[in-house]
Protein backbone atom coordinates (compact mmCIF):
# COMPACT_ATOMS: atom_id res chain seq x y z
CA UNK A 1 0.00 0.00 0.00
CA UNK A 2 1.39 3.27 -0.94
CA UNK A 3 2.04 5.80 1.81
CA UNK A 4 1.94 9.57 1.00
CA UNK A 5 3.32 12.24 3.25
CA UNK A 6 0.82 15.11 2.97
CA UNK A 7 2.92 17.40 5.17
CA UNK A 8 5.83 17.08 2.88
CA UNK A 9 3.71 17.83 -0.15
CA UNK A 10 2.22 20.90 1.46
CA UNK A 11 5.68 22.09 2.29
CA UNK A 12 6.71 21.71 -1.29
CA UNK A 13 3.75 23.67 -2.52
CA UNK A 14 4.55 26.54 -0.11
CA UNK A 15 8.16 26.56 -1.23
CA UNK A 16 7.19 27.02 -4.88
CA UNK A 17 4.85 29.86 -4.04
CA UNK A 18 7.47 31.59 -1.90
CA UNK A 19 9.97 31.26 -4.70
CA UNK A 20 7.71 33.05 -7.13
CA UNK A 21 7.12 35.85 -4.62
CA UNK A 22 10.88 36.20 -3.90
CA UNK A 23 11.64 36.38 -7.59
CA UNK A 24 9.04 39.11 -8.05
CA UNK A 25 10.40 41.05 -5.06
CA UNK A 26 14.05 40.84 -6.22
CA UNK A 27 13.06 41.93 -9.71
CA UNK A 28 11.22 44.93 -8.31
CA UNK A 29 14.26 45.94 -6.20
CA UNK A 30 16.53 45.55 -9.23
CA UNK A 31 14.31 47.82 -11.29
CA UNK A 32 14.34 50.50 -8.57
CA UNK A 33 18.12 50.34 -8.14
CA UNK A 34 18.62 50.43 -11.89
CA UNK A 35 16.39 53.48 -12.21
CA UNK A 36 18.33 55.25 -9.50
CA UNK A 37 21.66 54.47 -11.19
CA UNK A 38 20.36 55.75 -14.53
CA UNK A 39 19.11 58.93 -12.86
CA UNK A 40 22.53 59.49 -11.29
CA UNK A 41 24.73 58.58 -14.26
CA UNK A 42 22.93 60.18 -17.19
CA UNK A 43 23.31 63.81 -16.00
CA UNK A 44 27.06 63.28 -15.48
CA UNK A 45 27.40 62.04 -19.03
CA UNK A 46 25.68 65.14 -20.36
CA UNK A 47 22.72 63.30 -21.86
CA UNK A 48 20.12 65.61 -20.35
CA UNK A 49 19.03 69.13 -21.16
CA UNK A 50 20.64 69.16 -24.60
CA UNK A 51 24.06 67.97 -23.40
CA UNK A 52 24.54 70.53 -20.59
CA UNK A 53 24.91 69.90 -16.89
CA UNK A 54 21.55 70.05 -15.09
CA UNK A 55 23.15 72.03 -12.28
CA UNK A 56 24.54 74.54 -14.78
CA UNK A 57 21.24 74.74 -16.67
CA UNK A 58 19.44 75.67 -13.51
CA UNK A 59 21.90 78.49 -12.68
CA UNK A 60 21.12 82.05 -13.73
CA UNK A 61 23.14 83.18 -16.76
CA UNK A 62 25.02 85.81 -14.71
CA UNK A 63 26.16 83.17 -12.20
CA UNK A 64 27.38 80.89 -15.00
CA UNK A 65 29.34 83.75 -16.62
CA UNK A 66 30.93 84.68 -13.28
CA UNK A 67 31.96 81.08 -12.64
CA UNK A 68 33.54 80.83 -16.11
CA UNK A 69 35.32 84.14 -15.58
CA UNK A 70 36.77 82.98 -12.25
CA UNK A 71 38.02 79.74 -13.80
CA UNK A 72 39.78 81.53 -16.67
CA UNK A 73 41.33 84.06 -14.31
CA UNK A 74 43.03 81.42 -12.21
CA UNK A 75 44.45 79.65 -15.25
CA UNK A 76 46.16 82.67 -16.80
CA UNK A 77 49.80 83.58 -16.09
CA UNK A 78 50.38 86.60 -13.83
CA UNK A 79 50.33 89.99 -15.50
CA UNK A 80 53.90 90.84 -16.45
CA UNK A 81 53.68 94.42 -15.25
CA UNK A 82 52.28 93.59 -11.82
CA UNK A 83 53.77 90.18 -11.05
CA UNK A 84 56.45 90.07 -8.37
CA UNK A 85 59.44 88.22 -9.89
CA UNK A 86 60.40 86.89 -6.46
CA UNK A 87 57.00 85.22 -6.06
CA UNK A 88 57.15 83.44 -9.43
CA UNK A 89 58.59 80.01 -10.00
CA UNK A 90 59.88 78.63 -13.25
CA UNK A 91 57.45 75.73 -12.91
CA UNK A 92 54.34 77.87 -12.55
CA UNK A 93 53.72 81.49 -13.47
CA UNK A 94 56.94 82.16 -15.41
CA UNK A 95 56.86 81.28 -19.10
CA UNK A 96 60.55 80.83 -19.89
CA UNK A 97 60.07 80.24 -23.65
CA UNK A 98 57.96 83.42 -23.88
CA UNK A 99 60.63 85.43 -22.01
CA UNK A 100 63.37 84.11 -24.27
CA UNK A 101 61.32 84.79 -27.40
CA UNK A 102 60.66 88.37 -26.29
CA UNK A 103 64.16 89.42 -25.15
CA UNK A 104 66.53 86.70 -26.33
CA UNK A 105 67.54 88.66 -29.43
CA UNK A 106 68.91 91.40 -27.16
CA UNK A 107 71.76 89.07 -26.11
CA UNK A 108 74.58 89.17 -28.66
CA UNK A 109 77.98 87.62 -29.19
CA UNK A 110 81.13 89.73 -29.07
CA UNK A 111 84.37 88.69 -30.77
CA UNK A 112 87.55 90.39 -29.60
CA UNK A 113 89.82 90.84 -32.62
CA UNK A 114 93.46 91.72 -31.97
CA UNK A 115 96.44 92.39 -34.19
CA UNK A 116 99.19 89.80 -33.85
CA UNK A 117 102.61 89.74 -35.43
CA UNK A 118 103.22 86.71 -37.62
CA UNK A 119 106.68 85.25 -38.13
CA UNK A 120 107.74 83.87 -41.48
CA UNK A 121 110.65 81.73 -42.56
CA UNK A 122 113.59 81.73 -40.12
CA UNK A 123 111.49 83.73 -37.66
CA UNK A 124 111.51 86.86 -39.77
CA UNK A 125 108.60 89.10 -38.65
CA UNK A 126 105.90 89.61 -41.22
CA UNK A 127 103.00 92.04 -41.33
CA UNK A 128 100.56 91.94 -38.43
CA UNK A 129 97.32 90.05 -38.92
CA UNK A 130 93.97 90.61 -37.22
CA UNK A 131 92.83 87.41 -35.51
CA UNK A 132 90.06 86.56 -33.03
CA UNK A 133 91.49 86.57 -29.53
CA UNK A 134 88.34 85.50 -27.70
CA UNK A 135 84.55 85.63 -27.60
CA UNK A 136 81.98 86.66 -25.04
CA UNK A 137 78.45 87.96 -24.70
CA UNK A 138 76.74 91.33 -24.43
CA UNK A 139 73.30 92.74 -23.74
CA UNK A 140 71.53 95.44 -25.77
CA UNK A 141 69.97 97.74 -23.18
CA UNK A 142 69.23 100.96 -25.10
CA UNK A 143 68.60 102.41 -28.55
CA UNK A 144 69.15 106.14 -28.93
CA UNK A 145 69.40 107.93 -32.24
CA UNK A 146 71.54 105.95 -34.65
CA UNK A 147 73.18 103.83 -31.95
CA UNK A 148 72.31 100.77 -29.91
CA UNK A 149 74.17 100.35 -26.61
CA UNK A 150 75.54 97.04 -25.35
CA UNK A 151 76.83 96.31 -21.85
CA UNK A 152 79.44 93.60 -21.43
CA UNK A 153 82.50 92.73 -19.31
CA UNK A 154 85.77 94.63 -19.54
CA UNK A 155 87.69 91.36 -19.90
CA UNK A 156 85.62 90.49 -22.99
CA UNK A 157 86.82 93.59 -24.89
CA UNK A 158 90.24 94.21 -23.29
CA UNK A 159 93.03 94.76 -25.83
CA UNK A 160 90.74 94.63 -28.87
CA UNK A 161 91.60 96.39 -32.12
CA UNK A 162 88.17 95.56 -33.47
CA UNK A 163 84.91 94.30 -32.02
CA UNK A 164 82.58 92.11 -34.04
CA UNK A 165 78.98 91.81 -32.86
CA UNK A 166 77.11 88.62 -33.75
CA UNK A 167 73.34 89.00 -33.65
CA UNK A 168 70.87 86.26 -32.74
CA UNK A 169 70.26 85.44 -36.41
CA UNK A 170 74.01 84.99 -37.03
CA UNK A 171 74.55 88.34 -38.75
CA UNK A 172 77.84 90.10 -37.93
CA UNK A 173 78.06 93.88 -37.53
CA UNK A 174 80.84 96.20 -36.45
CA UNK A 175 80.99 97.27 -32.80
CA UNK A 176 82.76 100.26 -31.30
CA UNK A 177 84.08 100.52 -27.74
CA UNK A 178 82.43 103.43 -25.93
CA UNK A 179 84.13 102.97 -22.57
CA UNK A 180 85.51 100.45 -20.13
CA UNK A 181 86.22 100.16 -16.41
CA UNK A 182 88.77 97.64 -15.20
CA UNK A 183 87.76 97.92 -11.55
CA UNK A 184 84.17 96.79 -11.99
CA UNK A 185 84.87 94.66 -15.10
CA UNK A 186 82.25 96.53 -17.11
CA UNK A 187 82.33 97.97 -20.63
CA UNK A 188 79.91 99.62 -23.05
CA UNK A 189 79.96 98.93 -26.80
CA UNK A 190 77.87 100.60 -29.50
CA UNK A 191 76.60 99.42 -32.87
CA UNK A 192 74.10 100.64 -35.47
CA UNK A 193 70.63 100.95 -33.98
CA UNK A 194 69.05 99.44 -37.08
CA UNK A 195 70.71 96.12 -36.27
CA UNK A 196 69.05 95.84 -32.84
CA UNK A 197 65.83 93.80 -32.87
CA UNK A 198 65.24 93.80 -29.11
CA UNK A 199 66.22 95.80 -26.04
CA UNK A 200 66.28 94.45 -22.49
CA UNK A 201 64.75 96.49 -19.69
CA UNK A 202 66.71 97.04 -16.47
CA UNK A 203 65.28 95.36 -13.38
CA UNK A 204 65.88 96.00 -9.67
CA UNK A 205 68.65 93.91 -8.14
CA UNK A 206 68.10 95.48 -4.71
CA UNK A 207 64.77 93.63 -4.48
CA UNK A 208 66.21 90.17 -5.16
CA UNK A 209 65.65 87.32 -2.73
CA UNK A 210 67.55 84.08 -2.21
CA UNK A 211 65.73 81.26 -3.97
CA UNK A 212 64.19 83.55 -6.59
CA UNK A 213 64.18 81.95 -10.07
CA UNK A 214 66.49 83.40 -12.74
CA UNK A 215 67.25 82.86 -16.42
CA UNK A 216 70.75 83.18 -17.91
CA UNK A 217 71.30 83.78 -21.65
CA UNK A 218 74.69 83.89 -23.31
CA UNK A 219 77.18 82.19 -25.62
CA UNK A 220 79.06 79.50 -23.67
CA UNK A 221 82.13 77.99 -25.34
CA UNK A 222 81.97 80.41 -28.24
CA UNK A 223 79.40 81.30 -30.86
CA UNK A 224 78.65 77.68 -31.78
CA UNK A 225 76.40 77.63 -28.70
CA UNK A 226 75.05 81.16 -29.18
CA UNK A 227 71.86 82.07 -27.36
CA UNK A 228 72.10 79.24 -24.83
CA UNK A 229 69.47 79.45 -22.09
CA UNK A 230 69.93 78.09 -18.57
CA UNK A 231 67.73 78.44 -15.52
CA UNK A 232 68.31 78.38 -11.78
CA UNK A 233 67.82 80.43 -8.66
CA UNK A 234 69.50 83.21 -6.73
CA UNK A 235 71.88 81.27 -4.48
CA UNK A 236 73.19 84.27 -2.56
CA UNK A 237 73.29 88.06 -2.52
CA UNK A 238 76.00 90.65 -1.84
CA UNK A 239 78.81 88.14 -2.31
CA UNK A 240 82.18 89.90 -2.00
CA UNK A 241 84.57 88.71 -4.70
CA UNK A 242 88.28 89.69 -4.77
CA UNK A 243 89.41 91.17 -8.09
CA UNK A 244 92.96 90.99 -9.41
CA UNK A 245 93.34 94.01 -11.68
CA UNK A 246 97.06 93.94 -12.53
CA UNK A 247 97.49 90.17 -12.86
CA UNK A 248 99.88 89.72 -9.92
CA UNK A 249 97.66 87.07 -8.31
CA UNK A 250 96.85 89.47 -5.48
CA UNK A 251 93.42 91.05 -4.95
CA UNK A 252 93.32 94.77 -5.76
CA UNK A 253 89.63 95.39 -5.25
CA UNK A 254 86.49 93.72 -3.96
CA UNK A 255 83.43 93.53 -6.18
CA UNK A 256 79.86 92.80 -5.11
CA UNK A 257 78.21 89.92 -6.95
CA UNK A 258 75.00 87.89 -7.22
CA UNK A 259 75.54 84.15 -6.79
CA UNK A 260 73.43 81.81 -8.93
CA UNK A 261 73.36 78.12 -9.78
CA UNK A 262 72.24 78.83 -13.36
CA UNK A 263 74.99 77.41 -15.55
CA UNK A 264 77.54 80.07 -16.51
CA UNK A 265 80.51 78.97 -18.60
CA UNK A 266 83.36 80.58 -20.56
CA UNK A 267 81.73 82.72 -23.24
CA UNK A 268 78.75 83.56 -21.00
CA UNK A 269 80.73 86.55 -19.68
CA UNK A 270 78.82 89.77 -20.38
CA UNK A 271 75.55 87.91 -20.92
CA UNK A 272 72.19 88.48 -19.26
CA UNK A 273 70.91 87.30 -15.91
CA UNK A 274 67.14 87.85 -15.98
CA UNK A 275 64.37 87.64 -13.45
CA UNK A 276 61.27 85.56 -14.21
CA UNK A 277 59.62 88.47 -16.05
CA UNK A 278 62.59 88.98 -18.39
CA UNK A 279 64.14 92.09 -16.80
CA UNK A 280 67.92 92.42 -16.56
CA UNK A 281 69.08 92.00 -12.96
CA UNK A 282 72.73 91.13 -13.51
CA UNK A 283 75.63 90.92 -15.96
CA UNK A 284 77.10 87.42 -15.93
CA UNK A 285 80.76 87.76 -15.09
CA UNK A 286 82.46 84.58 -13.92
CA UNK A 287 82.12 81.20 -12.30
CA UNK A 288 84.06 79.51 -9.54
CA UNK A 289 85.47 76.36 -11.10
CA UNK A 290 87.40 73.80 -9.07
CA UNK A 291 87.21 70.04 -8.65
CA UNK A 292 85.27 70.48 -5.41
CA UNK A 293 82.87 73.24 -6.55
CA UNK A 294 79.79 72.90 -8.74
CA UNK A 295 77.11 75.41 -9.67
CA UNK A 296 78.56 78.71 -8.39
CA UNK A 297 78.13 81.43 -11.00
CA UNK A 298 78.54 85.13 -10.35
CA UNK A 299 76.91 88.19 -11.89
CA UNK A 300 77.36 91.93 -11.39
CA UNK A 301 74.13 93.36 -9.86
CA UNK A 302 72.44 95.75 -12.28
CA UNK A 303 71.91 98.41 -9.59
CA UNK A 304 75.68 98.37 -9.03
CA UNK A 305 76.35 98.49 -12.78
CA UNK A 306 73.97 101.27 -13.87
CA UNK A 307 76.02 104.23 -12.51
CA UNK A 308 79.14 102.77 -14.16
CA UNK A 309 77.29 102.24 -17.45
CA UNK A 310 76.05 105.83 -17.43
CA UNK A 311 79.56 107.21 -16.90
CA UNK A 312 81.04 104.96 -19.58
CA UNK A 313 78.45 106.28 -22.04
CA UNK A 314 79.20 109.89 -21.15
CA UNK A 315 82.96 109.85 -20.51
CA UNK A 316 84.38 106.56 -21.70
CA UNK A 317 85.80 106.23 -18.18
CA UNK A 318 84.56 106.36 -14.62
CA UNK A 319 85.13 109.43 -12.45
CA UNK A 320 86.19 108.37 -8.95
CA UNK A 321 87.48 110.16 -5.92
CA UNK A 322 91.22 109.73 -5.52
CA UNK A 323 94.02 110.73 -3.17
CA UNK A 324 96.72 110.87 -5.84
CA UNK A 325 99.35 108.62 -4.24
CA UNK A 326 100.85 105.20 -4.92
CA UNK A 327 100.49 102.85 -1.97
CA UNK A 328 101.72 99.50 -0.64
CA UNK A 329 100.63 97.18 2.14
CA UNK A 330 102.58 97.63 5.36
CA UNK A 331 102.46 93.86 5.84
CA UNK A 332 104.62 93.44 2.72
CA UNK A 333 107.43 95.54 4.24
CA UNK A 334 110.19 93.74 6.14
CA UNK A 335 110.02 94.01 9.93
CA UNK A 336 113.46 95.62 10.14
CA UNK A 337 112.40 98.38 7.76
CA UNK A 338 109.24 99.00 9.71
CA UNK A 339 111.37 99.52 12.80
CA UNK A 340 113.34 102.19 10.94
CA UNK A 341 110.07 104.03 10.35
CA UNK A 342 109.62 104.32 14.10
CA UNK A 343 106.35 102.38 14.12
CA UNK A 344 104.96 100.78 17.28
CA UNK A 345 105.85 97.10 17.60
CA UNK A 346 102.17 96.10 17.77
CA UNK A 347 101.35 97.89 14.49
CA UNK A 348 101.28 95.09 11.93
CA UNK A 349 98.81 96.36 9.33
CA UNK A 350 98.20 99.58 7.45
CA UNK A 351 99.15 101.28 4.17
CA UNK A 352 102.50 102.88 3.45
CA UNK A 353 102.72 105.80 1.02
CA UNK A 354 105.23 105.13 -1.75
CA UNK A 355 104.93 108.25 -3.90
CA UNK A 356 102.76 111.39 -3.83
CA UNK A 357 101.66 112.75 -7.20
CA UNK A 358 102.00 116.43 -7.98
CA UNK A 359 98.92 118.67 -7.81
CA UNK A 360 96.96 115.86 -6.16
CA UNK A 361 94.75 115.80 -3.09
CA UNK A 362 97.58 114.03 -1.25
CA UNK A 363 100.17 116.67 -2.06
CA UNK A 364 97.85 119.57 -1.21
CA UNK A 365 96.80 117.88 2.01
CA UNK A 366 100.36 117.39 3.21
CA UNK A 367 100.69 113.61 2.77
CA UNK A 368 104.31 112.48 2.32
CA UNK A 369 106.21 109.48 1.13
CA UNK A 370 106.74 106.87 3.91
CA UNK A 371 103.68 108.05 5.85
CA UNK A 372 101.76 105.03 7.16
CA UNK A 373 97.95 105.27 6.98
CA UNK A 374 96.13 103.34 9.72
CA UNK A 375 92.59 104.77 9.53
CA UNK A 376 90.26 106.67 7.17
CA UNK A 377 87.47 108.76 8.72
CA UNK A 378 88.04 106.83 11.92
CA UNK A 379 87.71 103.41 10.30
CA UNK A 380 90.75 101.11 10.63
CA UNK A 381 92.60 100.49 7.37
CA UNK A 382 94.60 97.28 7.11
CA UNK A 383 95.63 97.21 3.44
CA UNK A 384 95.46 99.05 0.11
CA UNK A 385 92.48 97.00 -1.05
CA UNK A 386 90.44 98.13 1.94
CA UNK A 387 91.41 101.79 1.46
CA UNK A 388 90.63 101.67 -2.27
CA UNK A 389 87.28 100.01 -1.59
CA UNK A 390 86.38 102.74 0.88
CA UNK A 391 87.31 105.50 -1.56
CA UNK A 392 85.45 103.96 -4.51
CA UNK A 393 82.25 103.09 -2.69
CA UNK A 394 81.91 105.68 0.07
CA UNK A 395 83.50 108.86 -1.29
CA UNK A 396 82.77 111.34 -4.07
CA UNK A 397 84.95 113.87 -5.85
CA UNK A 398 85.29 116.94 -3.58
CA UNK A 399 84.62 115.03 -0.33
CA UNK A 400 86.98 115.44 2.61
CA UNK A 401 88.93 112.39 3.77
CA UNK A 402 90.36 112.36 7.29
CA UNK A 403 93.45 110.16 7.53
CA UNK A 404 95.15 108.86 10.66
CA UNK A 405 98.84 108.37 9.92
CA UNK A 406 102.17 107.57 11.55
CA UNK A 407 105.04 109.88 10.57
CA UNK A 408 108.49 109.63 12.13
CA UNK A 409 107.02 107.45 14.86
CA UNK A 410 104.29 109.92 15.81
CA UNK A 411 100.56 109.52 15.20
CA UNK A 412 98.79 112.48 13.60
CA UNK A 413 95.84 113.33 11.37
CA UNK A 414 95.52 114.94 7.94
CA UNK A 415 92.46 116.00 5.94
CA UNK A 416 92.47 115.67 2.14
CA UNK A 417 89.96 117.17 -0.31
CA UNK A 418 89.56 114.34 -2.81
CA UNK A 419 90.04 115.03 -6.51
CA UNK A 420 88.92 113.41 -9.75
CA UNK A 421 91.05 110.46 -10.80
CA UNK A 422 90.65 111.47 -14.46
CA UNK A 423 92.05 114.94 -13.88
CA UNK A 424 95.38 114.13 -12.29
Amino acid sequence: MEHRNDQSGAGNRRSKGGSRFGYFLSSLIGLVVGALLVALILPRLGWMDGGGSPAASRQPQAVQEQAESDTVGTAEAPNEETADPASLTLAEGADVPAVVERVGNAVVGITNIQSRQQNGLFGIPQSAEDVPAGTGSGVIYKKEGDLAYIVTNNHVVAGANQLEITLADGTNVQGKLAGTDIWTDLAVVTMEASAADAVIEFGDSSALKAGQPVIAIGNPLGLEFAGSVTTGVISGLERIVPVDVNGDQQPDFQSEAIQTDAAINPGNSGGALLDATGKLIGINSMKISTETVEGIGLAIPIDYAIPIIEQLEANGEVHRATMGATLADLASIRSAYRAELGLPQNLESGVIVDRVLENSAASRGGLRSLDVITAADGQPIENTQQLRQYLFTEKQVGDDLRLTIYRDGNETELTLSLTDNLQI
